[in-house]
């Protein structure tokens, strides 16, 4: 029971208040730069495994489009599964699957072989965000999820750094499985901390309770358990799912062949790929957390959940624009920016959709409603990618891809915004 003591302590600023639930956050982003450093991998060495493999442009498509498959089906098994088990245990057995499935890469000799180990990979790494939402979703109230969010999907951003920067370094002294087997070892690590310090907030001894009423200061959920079936009678439900539909792709795109693009565009190779990737990347987390401050400060001041999180996600909308004419830039620098804006700009749009979820359902379908956008999003990277191989190997250029992943975040506000004009909490 809540005191009177414990609703002041719960009024008091920041630092009286305690600041612990951003050790969860710090956990989560460690977490995915972790994700980002073995899902960017593969990508970062198109080049050299093409060459050895003979792979054409669609095999390379195909390999994507699988891992995409697998990350589809297990995005949406996972957000149920961690909606029952909780973030804590769901969030480290997918870590450790997917870490099995980097891993097995090192001994592919086959595209089939690859194919089998990402698929691996996919099925561990759908795990990821629903858990990473979920944590947030247990740790934090609504007015503070977009920033933390934001915070922690930075951490995607610095692991696409660190692997331009580490992946290179070991492949050009060990050979391209050693990329595989030492990033993948030495990931494990956060394993054990995150079993370690990782619990329900209630459970949590080094808790202060006056930061336990913060955590708690939303009305409470009246809800246990929500069938799927139900989730999907509602708008809500479709308008976050649609939204990934329409963005994720995008990012699955600049992840799995930014490095193509710089390599047939500006002649880049792996020993040249690293600082543009790394201005790209750093630019995405200026916006995954200008993304979510700015919503949450747009709150603070007063406005709607709705109104501030619409005016973010138009804005970040608008930025992406001239990615269009990326592939037209024949200054690699000036490519770098216009790539590197349209970036933060989608990571600012997802921390602010991230949050759709948390902010109109209760607690308990949280994570299940991620996983079915997170399902929808992955299928929609599949249509990216045979959409990428089949214009890249009829037509030779990057533009048509440029041009869809310049409309998406409009078109995604769009039926975010008609089918959710309120973005009202939901009544199951």
């Amino acid at each position: 029971m809540t005191t009177a003591a414990d609703r002041t302590d719960a009024a008091a600023p920041s630092a009286a208040v305690g600041r612990y639930r951003w050790v969860v956050v710090a956990l989560l982003f460690a977490a995915m730069v972790i994700n980002y450093v073995d899902r960017q991998t593969i990508g970062l060495l198109k080049a050299d495994l093409t060459a050895e493999f003979g792979w054409s442009e669609t095999d390379y498509a195909d390999l994507v489009f699988w891992f995409q498959a697998a990350y589809a089906v297990a995005y949406l098994a996972w957000g149920r599964v961690i909606d029952r088990i909780g973030a804590r245990w769901g969030f480290a057995l997918a870590f450790l699957i997917w870490h099995i499935g980097h891993i097995a890469t090192a001994g592919a000799r086959s595209l089939g072989g690859f194919m089998f180990a990402r698929i691996v990979l996919g099925l561990g790494e759908g795990g990821a965000f629903p858990g990473g939402i979920k944590a947030v979703a247990e740790w934090f109230p609504k007015k503070e999820r977009a920033l933390a969010t934001g915070l922690f999907n930075a951490g995607t951003n610095i692991g696409a750094i660190v692997t331009p920067l580490v992946v290179p370094a070991i492949v050009l002294a060990w050979g391209w499985q050693a990329a595989f087997i030492v990033t993948g070892v030495a990931g494990l690590v956060w394993l054990p901390i995150w079993l370690l310090v990782y619990k329900r907030p209630r459970e949590h001894k080094r808790l202060t309770q006056a930061e336990l009423a913060h955590i708690e200061s939303d009305p409470a959920d009246t809800v246990e358990k929500v069938a799927w079936t139900k989730l999907l009678r509602y708008r809500e439900t479709w308008a976050y799912a649609i939204g990934k539909f329409l963005i994720d792709p995008v990012w699955w795109m600049f992840l799995f062949w930014l490095p193509d693009f710089l390599g047939k565009r500006h002649g880049l190779d792996l020993k040249t790929f690293g600082p543009p990737l790394v201005v790209i990347y750093l630019l995405s987390d200026v916006g995954s957390v200008a993304g979510g401050w700015m919503s949450s400060r747009f709150m603070h001041l007063g406005w709607s959940v709705n109104r501030a999180r619409k005016t973010t996600m138009l804005i970040c909308a608008l930025l992406a624009l001239p990615v269009a004419f990326a592939a037209f830039a024949s200054n690699l620098w000036l490519a770098v920016l216009i790539i590197g804006v349209a970036t933060a700009a989608h990571q600012g749009f997802s921390a602010n959709l991230y949050t759709l979820p948390s902010d109109v359902f209760p607690r308990a379908a949280v994570g299940s409603v991620v996983g079915i956008g997170g399902m929808l999003g992955a299928i929609g990277g599949m249509v990216m990618s045979k959409y990428a191989g089949y214009v890249l190997e009829q037509i030779g250029t990057y533009t048509p891809i440029f041009v869809v992943a310049a409309s998406a975040y409009l078109l995604a506000l769009l039926a975010v915004h008609l089918l959710t004009p309120k973005m009202e909490p939901v009544k199951l």
